[in-house]
């Protein structure tokens, strides 16, 4: 079942302009990239589909379920730009007491989190307490702890920054694999290079406004014939981006 964002409108205090307008948006199956530069909006709208903020107008349901339904939030993982190692905790116990907030007994937890962590190739690191993880390690952890309770949706914001390129091409196949029919994937970049051609859908967000949606061969037919491969992904979006940006003049 998949996310659908109705109409919503969103901004930080009632005063200010808001960053999203009106923005109708359905999650797809698969994985999907959700591209966009700076101050786009790609945060606010994974805040908005994971419940954590609530649109200032229009609504964000799973079928019969609102964003403010405890069931709802069962089935959706939101994983931050940042994760934050838990004081004393190991990785195991990180992703167990996450599991936990979301409505797991401690039991069932315990043994989860370490079925979450095999998924992320951490198995081995699970008693290593999470501070002494590398930056790598710990977004794995990350991703392990919105896997535990077995969430339907995964939206991971900005998981690649700040790694370099290998490490980027390791996490983004280890997503791949995660993404299925039965679980969809959200990640938001503002890095053309995060668009692997193993993604099923691309979304480019540009001023609150979704400027593109629709599946990866679509978005990159926007690059002009005879573009060479390894621009194809940057050419395209660039000429997405000019488009919107034309319309919008008008």
């Amino acid at each position: 079942m998949s996310i659908r964002l109705e109409s919503c409108t969103f901004g930080y205090g009632r005063s200010n302009r808001p960053i999203l307008t009106d923005l109708t948006y359905t999650v797809p199956d698969g994985f999907t990239v959700l591209l966009g530069p700076n101050g786009a909006g790609k945060s606010t709208l994974l805040k908005l589909a994971s419940g954590l903020h609530e649109p200032r107008a229009g609504s964000v349901r799973m079928g019969r379920l609102t964003s403010r339904d405890f069931a709802y939030l069962k089935q959706v993982a939101w994983m931050p730009q940042t994760i934050t190692p838990m004081t004393g905790l190991t990785a195991r116990e990180q992703v167990a007491y996450t599991g936990w907030l979301k409505g797991m007994g401690k039991s069932d937890a315990w043994d989860a989190a370490l079925t979450a962590l095999d998924r992320v190739d951490m198995a081995e690191r699970a008693d290593v307490k999470a501070k002494q993880l590398s930056g790598g390690q710990l977004r794995r952890v990350g991703v392990a702890s919105a896997l535990v309770h077995g969430a339907d949706v995964l939206l991971l914001d900005e998981p690649t920054a700040g790694m370099d390129p290998i490490q980027r091409r390791v996490f983004r196949d280890l997503i791949v694999s995660l993404a299925t029919a039965e679980v969809r994937v959200l990640m938001s970049t503002h890095d053309v290079a995060d668009l692997a051609e193993e993604a099923d859908h691309v979304t480019v967000l540009q001023n609150g406004r979704i400027a593109f949606t629709g599946p990866t061969r679509e978005f990159l037919a926007h690059a002009p014939y005879g573009t060479p491969e390894a621009r194809r992904a940057e050419t395209a979006y660039a000429t997405v981006s000019a488009l919107t940006t034309a319309r919008e003049s008008r």
